[in-house]
């Protein structure tokens, strides 16, 4: 496994506690700023591998996605929506996901890794409404609303959108009705 970049940040009112977190691709370490140079590095090796451990176990496989995908569609579709397969792509810079109902593949961006289960899900049975409803159209959303934490998955999306300076994809608004 290759070696994280790590700072380590030393503080003079922390007395014991240590804690760690990731910064982009660096994992930064706090510690007191009492700890002996032995101390610290024992604590780095320590925090970095409890993130490493998160993180991995965090990641779901493709076939994980697909248990996920069959799930979703049989809670809240129904059991309508039947993919064929669903898997993370890294090509996704404009979207959160996409579909090809022909060959039943939804694709799901890596940037979704590291948002909550909850706002994946959503994605998903976004998606999955695809298989049933092609279009953006009023009879596709009711399929996505029935997802519970629809409203709450469109808002992190896109606050996660404004927050990293990127125009949200457009299709995971409904158009207005009036």
């Amino acid at each position: 496994m290759a070696t994280a970049d790590v700072e380590v940040r030393r503080s003079k009112r922390r007395r014991r506690t240590v804690s760690a977190y990731r910064d982009g691709e660096r994992i930064v370490v706090l510690i007191p700023a009492s700890f002996s140079q032995a101390d610290e590095a024992e604590w780095v090796e320590t925090m970095v591998a409890r993130i490493e451990r998160s993180e991995k176990k965090a990641q779901l496989t493709d076939a994980d996605l697909l248990e996920r995908a069959e799930a979703l569609s049989d809670r809240y579709l129904g059991g309508l929506a039947s993919p064929g397969s669903v898997r993370w792509v890294g090509n996704q810079n404009t979207r959160w996901g996409s579909c090809t109902p022909v060959d039943r593949t939804i694709r799901l961006s890596e940037r979704l890794q590291a948002m909550p289960g909850w706002v994946v899900d959503y994605v998903i049975v976004h998606e999955l409404a695809h298989l049933i409803e092609p279009g953006h159209d009023a009879s596709f959303w009711a399929w996505v609303d029935r997802y519970p934490q629809s409203e709450r998955a469109k808002g992190y999306l896109l606050g996660w959108s404004a927050a990293a300076q990127i125009t949200p994809p457009s299709e995971f608004e409904p158009a207005d009705s009036d």
